[in-house]
């Protein structure tokens, strides 16, 4: 028997989800950062064992939309929910099982589900003194039929975990090839490289009124030539990336593309300019060029 199906893993903005499926996979698929919304597309993650293909899918974290790119990202979890075989709620330590309880009836999860509680090796820094008190809190509650403790970082528990989705997972042929691990295009993944390097390197509203658009993407004899514009809201922020003589943008630029290098084997030749696009993040027609689509 050949099981294959689609896991969407839902939760909260930075309890893990996108760690999660890179651990998973084995590479690194969705980019990660300390900041809230980091993802913001929903992203497949492709893991095939001897008897199934589980298709990952990592999700927008849930929140309430304060602007149109927001709403599409939730228009996005909601898709994924909808397309899954099996739903993972992934939450974390340090948030309240009453709360985790909430969100979830909230969501209404018409399909099986399994509910992880992860970074469960920073259990003694939250008001638990134990993993056992707060499974213990999570029983009493009895809302969720099967609950696995893991740490997605630490790489603890997730042999349980899939065994858990796998008890859910239907028969049927795999989707993809046995060699896919993403069903997102190169280009996608770099514009993501050159984003979460925004995120980690500047502050406040800067990355969340920023995007990436690749304009082009050669493959030459001896390197890889790629062209991308770094969308922003206003003329303050395009200053504020481009740096004291244009030292941050050329921090961003080394460090994605020596990540794009290690991603693609082959040595790379980044460009990258700064454009401001005002209103870019209510703009409709904008942010379905941009792949904002459910």
């Amino acid at each position: 028997m050949f099981q294959s199906g689609f896991v969407s893993i839902i939760g909260r903005p930075n309890v893990g989800k996108s760690t999660l499926m890179n651990r998973l996979i084995g590479e690194k698929i969705s980019i990660v950062t300390p900041k809230a919304q980091t993802t913001r597309h929903r992203i497949a993650g492709i893991l095939n064992g001897n008897h199934y293909q589980m298709v990952f899918l990592d999700t927008p974290g849930i929140l309430d939309p304060a602007y149109k790119l927001q709403e599409k990202m939730m228009e996005a979890m909601q898709a994924a929910l909808r397309d899954a075989d099996v739903v993972l709620y992934l939450t974390d330590v340090t948030e309240a099982p009453e709360e985790v309880q909430q969100r979830i009836l909230a969501l209404n999860i018409q399909k099986p589900w399994v509910l992880a509680i992860n970074k469960i090796d920073l259990c003694k820094q939250t008001a638990y003194p134990s993993l056992e008190s707060l499974l213990a809190a999570y029983d009493q509650l009895a809302f969720a039929p099967q609950i696995v403790p893991i740490s997605a970082e630490e790489g603890l528990g997730l042999d349980q975990l899939l065994q858990a989705l796998l008890n859910h997972l239907p028969e049927g042929e795999p989707y993809y090839p046995d060699d896919e691990l993403t069903d997102r295009p190169l280009r996608f993944l770099v514009a993501e490289i050159i984003l979460e390097k925004i995120f980690l390197l500047t502050r406040e509203e800067i990355p969340y009124h920023t995007t990436v658009v690749i304009q082009s993407y050669q493959d030459k004899e001896t390197l890889t030539k790629i062209r991308a514009e770094i969308i922003v809201s206003r003329e303050s922020q395009k200053g504020i990336l481009l740096g004291e003589k244009g030292q941050m943008i050329r921090e961003i630029g080394r460090l994605a593309r020596e990540e794009i290098e290690r991603l693609i084997g082959r040595k790379v030749f980044l460009e990258l300019f700064v454009k401001v696009r005002p209103g870019w993040r209510e703009n409709d027609r904008y942010l379905s060029s941009l792949g904002y689509t459910a």
